[in-house]
């Protein structure tokens, strides 16, 4: 399971989900990515069972790119506890993801098995996402600077 090695705080609040990401909502890495649509946590757990999908279906082939990492602890009180007396421990850890977040990325492989295999490791996850693969497109800054 991914956690942190170690933090400076092990209890931490909810906080919000406000807005869109600002960032890690580009395809940095690979050719395809999957790309979530609604905000939420994801479990540490969660993160390794998408991945496993994948790497099952493209046989061990190509490239995977995780971009998303529970820095976040989730703490729970034991069961039958009377209120008060403080927080709880930290049960699992909690990546918070917004809309635009890329998730994982894929290269190396047709687009027909990474879109097999991205809605596969889709299914494995508590939000909704998009199938997305890069643009090739040439960028006219770079154009402009030959010329001059």
């Amino acid at each position: 399971m991914l956690m942190p090695k170690r933090v400076k705080r092990r209890r931490v609040q909810r906080g919000r989900m406000k807005g869109k990401a600002t960032k890690g909502n580009i395809i940095a890495y690979g050719d395809y990515a999957l790309v979530a649509t609604q905000p939420g946590w994801i479990k540490s757990n969660q993160i390794e069972a998408a991945r496993i999908a994948m790497t099952r279906y493209i046989k061990r082939g190509g490239n995977v790119w995780i971009n998303i990492f529970p820095h976040k602890p989730v703490t729970q009180k034991p069961a039958e506890t009377r209120m008060g007396s403080g927080k709880g421990a930290p049960e699992y850890w909690v990546a918070v993801i917004k809309p635009g977040r890329v998730l994982f990325e894929m290269s190396g492989i047709p687009e027909a098995v990474a879109k097999e295999a991205l809605r596969l490791a889709s299914y494995k996850l508590p939000i909704a996402t998009k199938f997305m693969k890069r643009e090739n497109l040439d960028t006219p800054n770079t154009e402009e600077v030959e010329k001059v």
